[in-house]
């Protein structure tokens, strides 16, 4: 007998795999847990396998739950896809996306970019994430994502440079008329600095000079896990510090920071990270346009 709708349920699982829960993908589809659940069962019997392993704490795909998500989530993301292109160009842009991006950059620079974009499409709603840690986009179930740094190749991932930002290390004056400049990097050592963490911004200085890239390690008197706190710890006088030049711009332009040792940092590239699918939604397509085209103009930089 042929089953009279094949494709009943698979929306809904592949929404739970991704999810990595039911609850949220309840949530995100605008149904119950147990509509969930049941719509899952019920295509489990269809199928005459288990989809996942279901325990108190966590649920996750059996293996034979991974072989139907390749399978399927392909065929969801064209017909999605496909959906999208119907509508017209100029149509009201609707749905959730999900950005994850670096604290201070993030609040500073991507806010009002995505505000205005907000403001354009109100049907669209945002999940944004400010984090110095990198997260795992295909985990953590990121659309989107801004990362500080070179990017590794991956076969998951796809990743569009967006901007190179000019690195600088800098103080506030009240420090540097307390501790004195430094005239080398040499000199850096007897300083109190502010870096990152493991799990954070960098706890390394990126240098280039006439023997070209090179890091540096400087003394680590004060360990922050994100960029926002460095640059206010910065201006309040606890060291040196090296962050990207937009993140302290308008600090130097007050006044309550200044550089030091100009010339010797290396730039940081900034790239546009999202997994690699067959086709884009609509809604994810549209941001990633709207910050290409606002990095070309130099708003990143």
């Amino acid at each position: 007998m042929v089953d009279p709708d094949p494709l009943a349920g698979v929306s809904v699982f592949v929404a739970a795999a991704r999810a990595g829960s039911f609850t949220l993908a309840a949530e995100r589809l605008g149904l119950t847990k147990s509509a969930v659940g049941k719509a899952i069962a019920r295509l489990e019997a269809r199928l005459g396998i288990a989809l996942f392993n279901r325990s108190t704490r966590m649920t996750r795909l059996t293996a034979d739950g991974e072989a139907y998500l390749a399978a399927c989530a392909g065929a969801i993301d064209e017909v999605t896809a496909a959906q999208a292109a119907l509508v017209s160009s100029g149509a009201t842009l609707s749905g959730r996306i999900h950005i994850d991006m670096p604290v201070a950059f993030g609040r500073q620079v991507l806010l009002p970019i995505l505000a205005h974009i907000a403001d354009k499409h109100p049907a669209l709603a945002f999940d944004l994430t400010f984090t110095d840690a990198t997260s795992h986009l295909l985990q953590d179930d990121v659309d989107l994502a801004v990362r500080f740094g070179a990017m590794r190749d991956s076969a998951q991932l796809i990743a569009r440079h967006l901007a190179t930002q000019e690195r600088v290390i800098c103080a506030s004056p009240a420090y540097l008329a307390r501790a004195g400049t430094p005239r080398d990097v040499a000199a850096v050592a007897a300083h109190r600095c502010i870096v990152g963490t493991a799990k954070g911004p960098p706890m390394t200085w990126s240098l280039h000079d006439a023997g070209g890239d090179r890091r540096l390690t400087p003394p680590g008197t004060h360990r922050l896990s994100d960029g926002a706190a460095m640059v206010d710890a910065a201006i309040s006088g606890l060291g040196l510090v090296q962050l990207p030049l937009p993140l302290v711009r308008a600090a130097m332009a007050e006044g309550r920071l200044m550089t030091v040792l100009d010339g010797l940092s290396a730039p940081v590239e900034v790239h546009l990270v999202w997994p690699r699918k067959s086709q884009l939604l609509q809604r994810v397509r549209h941001v990633i346009d709207q910050l290409v085209a606002a990095a070309s103009r130099g708003i990143l930089d």
